[in-house]
């Protein structure tokens, strides 16, 4: 298995593991001509340097992907925090640590950095990956709460 940033001809492939779960079937696009806003965004985190999309494959195949975000913030005395957005493991994939090895490169690109907290959030419907996380070492300890600006 390696894991190495994403392009953007990777995006395709990575809409469609976002897309592949009841909550991100109804939020994503997948297909082989994804809408344009993917793209946009895309080259939006390319440009920060505090932002990367990596994706994890074995035999060249696509097996996961995660977004990890450097925020920083007054809290932590002025510490930086990282943010892992957008963790998804392929179906044929899960339970042979894909999951583990990309929150791992995330966890050291943070300590690396210096960042104080490693954060993520997961949705409620996901209690797979709310288990997942709870076993390597994520804690929950606060209330995490969104506001909706769109329909989707």
């Amino acid at each position: 298995m390696t894991i190495r940033e994403a392009t953007a001809d990777d995006l395709p492939g990575i809409v469609r593991l976002l897309a592949d779960d009841p909550l991100g079937s109804t939020r994503e696009t997948p297909g082989e001509r994804i809408p344009e806003s993917y793209f946009t965004a895309f080259a939006a985190i390319e440009k920060d340097p505090n932002n990367t999309v990596i994706i994890a494959e074995i035999d060249g195949a696509l097996a996961g992907t995660l977004q990890l975000t450097f925020i920083p913030g007054l809290t932590y005395t002025g510490g930086e925090r990282a943010q892992i957005e957008g963790v998804r493991v392929a179906s044929d994939q899960r339970g042979r640590g894909v999951g583990q090895l990309m929150i791992n490169w995330a966890i050291d690109r943070a300590r690396a950095r210096g960042c104080r907290v490693v954060q993520l959030t997961t949705d409620r419907q996901r209690p797979d990956a709310i288990r997942f996380y709870q076993k390597i070492g994520f804690r929950p300890s606060h209330m995490g709460m969104k506001y909706p600006l769109t329909d989707g």
